[in-house]
């Protein structure tokens, strides 16, 4: 399933992820004011299956999702479920900007399961690249000497579980389709939380159903833009592209719930672009006599 390597191709499908993602935190925090957090999930899930059922059909029907990876894929999905519910929990404990800033110690776990079992090499300029990205967090963030916020603890355990969730999504990129990665990703975790859903369900009011759908689509269609990210580049130059993600959203916190934006947001910003700017950099061609 491995494309030609394109870090500009990468980077537009990231572009998609980040798109999503920043309207999917946002829904989260609206929808979770009603409903309770396992009803949300399953619902997400139930349909994003409906929402994929055409890009299945057009990609060659059921035969597409056929796997011989199947523990591969119950074990990503497994562990990605619990890190989401721990993601939208967080949403409702501390604000948007900071949610995702301590997220963003996923790509420390990432980078070093990626060169661990991947065997993806780690150069300068990505360590570069992921320095300059955690500055830019810890800026933004700044963590205070008094008692550590339980969404601080809950976001930080969510993003060492979406780590291992990416390095597992790039290993199954290399024999998978990408929508077969999505549709056993949706049906795993709908099992999963078939039971406490079912145990705290109730109806959500028609407002909450809208809300709904949009987390739907985005959370199905992140996620087949990440994959299509993948297919194009090593995970550790994937994923300090998500780094706009913090100003991004602390952005939104500030224009929509008022949530303070202030000068170290955007130093620590900056820090981020440059960090993606620099591992967008071209390979440097080997010369022909450095061989031997």
């Amino acid at each position: 399933m491995h494309k030609p390597a394109s870090k500009t191709m990468a980077a537009l499908w990231m572009a998609g992820w980040l798109s999503l993602m920043l309207v999917m935190a946002v829904a989260g925090r609206e929808a979770l004011r009603d409903l309770n957090l396992f009803e949300l999930m399953e619902l997400r899930c139930l349909l994003g299956l409906a929402m994929l059922s055409p890009v299945v059909w057009l990609s060659g029907g059921p035969k597409v999702l056929r796997t011989k990876r199947l523990p591969q894929h119950i074990a990503r999905n497994l562990i990605h479920y619990v890190a989401q519910l721990g993601w939208f929990f967080a949403l409702t404990l501390i604000p948007l900007g900071q949610v995702v800033a301590i997220e963003f110690t996923m790509p420390i776990w990432t980078a070093l399961l990626a060169a661990s079992f991947l065997g993806e090499r780690i150069t300068p300029f990505k360590l570069l690249a992921i320095a300059l990205g955690l500055i830019g967090v810890l800026i933004i963030v700044r963590p205070a000497t008094g008692a550590i916020n339980p969404g601080q603890l809950i976001a930080l355990g969510a993003a060492v579980g979406f780590g291992i969730s990416i390095v597992l999504v790039k290993s199954l990129t290399r024999t998978e389709a990408t929508v077969s990665i999505l549709v056993w990703m949706l049906s795993i975790q709908a099992v999963a939380g078939l039971v406490p859903s079912v145990a705290f369900w109730s109806w959500p009011s028609g407002s909450v159903w809208g809300w709904i759908v949009v987390i739907a689509f985005c959370g199905t269609f992140s996620h087949f833009c990440m994959a299509r990210a993948m297919l194009y580049a090593d995970a550790t130059i994937v994923v300090p592209m998500d780094f706009l993600r913090v100003p991004l959203t602390a952005t939104a916190g500030w224009l929509l719930y008022s949530e303070r934006l202030d000068a170290f947001t955007v130093l620590g910003a900056a820090l981020i672009l440059g960090g993606n700017l620099l591992n967008l950099r071209p390979a440097q061609p080997v010369a022909v006599g450095a061989r031997s």
